[in-house]
């Protein structure tokens, strides 16, 4: 039983793939926000209308304090939302907005549900129809506008629209029943809509996630390039914290090209993936390593990371210490390494890169399996 209601839980409202979550968050928080202003607006201007046409057949409060209470508690809502709630991109914030909205909805809802059941029941037959009509401009619009939290679309749905559908469809009255089954067929193909909607959202994410994986990877050995290690030094330059340092090591193997005149460059290629390993595995939660091209190589070390700039080169080195067996073929494999550190270096992203440069082929001059800090 608890596996089929999971698996119902999963076709309603299927989890959001996990390397998109953060970027659906924001964006979902994003289309919330502009179109709850909008909806919070329109509807506290509508209280004065209803207020006007609800006056026949109903009793006090439910012509003046539910009205009121959801026309002042709307107008609240827009007021808050005029300011950037999901503080710009910020997924744990835009989680909390979403969810706070949700929460709101519902209450306002529950609300309106209670002022349309109660004023239906105690209206004239004349009068009736405008109770459930009323309630489903405000919850569909509601729904819609939840699209991207869909789980909160469904509480509406049951909160707003589900009790004064079973109460038109019990009625007994010809009109009532009509009414009912056309507000679940509206509510069937809207639901439909904010499905699709929300699909729409989670496949523009994964290929904006894949476009930008694409530009961001190395396609044989996964690795971060050139371009998005560029990203990462700006984004620790950006910082300015010389309290914490960092550094860029460059790595390029020792003859490499004979490799490739040995073995063929499918194995090459292949040895370049085991390197690569071997590097992600020194590199961690504490650097970032990249492919720049060909044989070699570059490790950023972040602010705080526990790989200080004096033992990342011996660490990168005695990772390539124990030979490759590539497809049956032992290679022995060494390679140099040039270190800049910031700001002692250079406090640029060219003069690091230009620095552990120097110092990369100072090392190679020295010959194979060798290191340099700074030229």
């Amino acid at each position: 039983m608890k596996e089929v209601f999971q698996l119902l839980l999963q076709l309603i409202v299927p989890p959001v793939p996990e390397k998109v979550r953060d970027d659906f968050a924001v964006l979902g928080a994003s289309h919330l926000q502009d179109q709850s202003r909008l909806l919070s607006l329109a509807m506290a201007f509508t209280v004065p209308f209803i207020l006007y046409a609800s006056g026949f057949g109903s009793t006090p409060a439910v012509r003046y304090g539910i009205p009121i209470a959801v026309g002042t508690t709307c107008f609240i809502c827009f007021v808050s939302l005029i300011k950037d709630r999901n503080a710009s991109g910020d997924p744990s914030l835009a989680r909390q907005f979403m969810m706070e909205a949700a929460i709101f909805s519902a209450s306002v809802c529950t609300l309106v549900s209670v002022w349309c059941v109660v004023g239906w029941w105690n209206a004239s037959s004349t009068l009736k129809l405008f109770y459930p009509f009323t309630l489903a401009a405000g919850s569909l619009t509601t729904i819609y506008c939840l699209s991207t939290v869909r789980w909160a679309a469904i509480i509406n749905i049951v909160i707003g629209i589900i009790p004064i559908t079973i109460l038109m469809l019990f009625s007994g009255e010809r009109i009532y029943i009509s009414a009912a089954i056309s507000l679940i067929m509206v509510t069937f193909f809207l639901f439909r809509m904010v499905t699709q909607q929300n699909k729409q959202f989670i496949n523009l994410l994964l290929l904006q996630h894949e476009m930008k994986e694409l530009a961001e990877t190395d396609p044989l050995t996964g690795l971060y390039n050139r371009r998005a290690l560029s990203e990462f030094l700006e984004k620790e330059i950006a910082q300015d914290d010389i309290k914490e340092t960092f550094s860029v090591a460059l790595i390029d193997l020792d003859d490499f090209k004979p490799v490739n005149d040995q073995y063929g460059h499918a194995i090459g290629d292949k040895l370049l993936v085991e390197v690569s390993k071997r590097l992600q595995n020194v590199c961690g939660e504490d650097a970032i390593a990249a492919r720049m091209g060909g044989d070699e190589f570059a490790v950023l070390t972040l602010r705080g990371s526990s790989l200080h700039h004096d033992q990342v080169a011996n660490l990168l080195l005695s990772s390539l210490v124990v030979p490759c067996n590539i497809d049956g073929h032992i290679i022995n494999i060494s390679a140099s390494v040039g270190v800049a550190v910031w700001p002692h270096d250079g406090v640029t992203a060219k003069a690091l890169f230009e620095i552990a440069d120097q110092a990369l082929y100072a090392a190679k001059e020295e010959g194979p399996n060798r290191s340099l800090e700074r030229a």
